[in-house]
């Protein structure tokens, strides 16, 4: 008796996103990034399609990271200390597709950067890097309510994808990207609730939903993997069934959460039982990120280069299997 593959057809897609704007359309971009469009569950081609592959974004901070961990310090080197070199490198070195910019020196128990510092920052990375840009404030409500505006404004035209806008704290971004024409990071816990509030709240301000990226916060592999998969997945279907306060394309954070795992993090001295720690901190990172595409994620912000070329190569081979 022949075997027939059971196929499920959904009645929607994801949305699609464009981030980063070429000379043609009013930016000085090289490329650009297109996510989302997709009528199935990840790379199941045969229920589906699937336009546009997942993106690697690679994140660069402004300020030389703290406690950098060993395999990332010798991956990166002292440029870590020069944020447009950094960006350069991921981009020329390691292939990132985006660059990430976390303004981490922003924050008021940091170096509590100015606005305009800020803004100068993004600048020089724009100049040093072609590729679209995710920019990041520093995860402080009232800073990020200072530095995010100006830092759009200089922005203006590129097309970047600005982040975050949260339950308690929206209005201010999304004003910023309506004025300067960006895209929006909406963040939420692992709550689909919570998650549709934000998108309402920000849709509520004129933004198009169309213009929005999600953003639920996880964990790395081993802290609640299961769960973050799930909340991820059931996300992904929702906006294959039509809703359209969940149809956006998601973004996951990956490096700088696996990084602070300590099975990611510790020396062989104190586990010699885990093995190779350099080993076992790319592995950590490079599995992550995989699960995170099988559950529906579009944009991978990652950390080590060899972590990325392993997920980079995952993202070929299926794909491939596609075609």
């Amino acid at each position: 008796m022949p075997f027939e593959m059971p196929v499920e057809k959904s009645s929607s897609a994801v949305n699609t996103v464009t981030i980063g704007a070429t000379a043609d359309e009013g930016g000085t971009r090289l490329s650009t990034v297109t996510v989302g469009g997709e009528t199935a569950l990840p790379f199941l081609h045969f229920e589906g399609e699937m336009p546009h592959r997942p993106a690697i974004a690679m994140e660069v901070l402004d300020v030389p990271p703290e406690e950098w961990p060993g395999p990332m310090q010798e991956a990166v080197g002292d440029v870590c200390g020069d944020v447009a070199g950094w960006a350069r490198k991921c981009v020329d070195e390691f292939g990132a597709d985006m660059i990430s910019l976390h303004l981490v020196g922003a924050h008021p128990d940091q170096q509590d950067r100015s606005a305009e510092e800020c803004a100068q920052t993004v600048k020089a990375v724009m100049e040093a890097v072609g590729v679209p840009l995710i920019i990041w404030g520093c995860g402080e409500a009232d800073k990020d309510n200072e530095i995010m505006p100006r830092c759009s404004e200089v922005a203006a035209g590129e097309n970047c994808l600005l982040g975050t806008a949260t339950e308690d704290n929206y209005r201010t971004i999304t004003a910023a990207c309506i004025a300067d024409n960006h895209k929006l990071l909406a963040e939420a816990p692992l709550d689909i609730n919570i998650q549709k509030q934000v998108n309402i709240l920000v849709s509520e301000m004129g933004l198009d939903l169309s213009r929005i990226v999600m953003y639920q916060a996880t964990g790395g592999l081993g802290y609640g993997m299961e769960y973050a998969y799930s909340i991820m997945e059931r996300t992904r279907l929702a906006a294959l069934s039509a809703d359209r306060t969940l149809s956006m394309p998601m973004l996951a954070l990956v490096g700088p959460e696996c990084w602070k795992a300590k099975e990611a993090r510790a020396d062989e001295a104190t586990a010699p039982e885990w093995g190779d720690a350099a080993e076992r901190g790319i592995a950590w990172e490079a599995t992550t990120a995989t699960c995170f595409l099988h559950a529906g994620t579009h944009i991978l912000v990652m950390w080590h280069p060899r972590a990325v070329e392993i997920v980079r190569n995952t993202i070929d081979s299926l794909v491939k299997q596609e075609g």
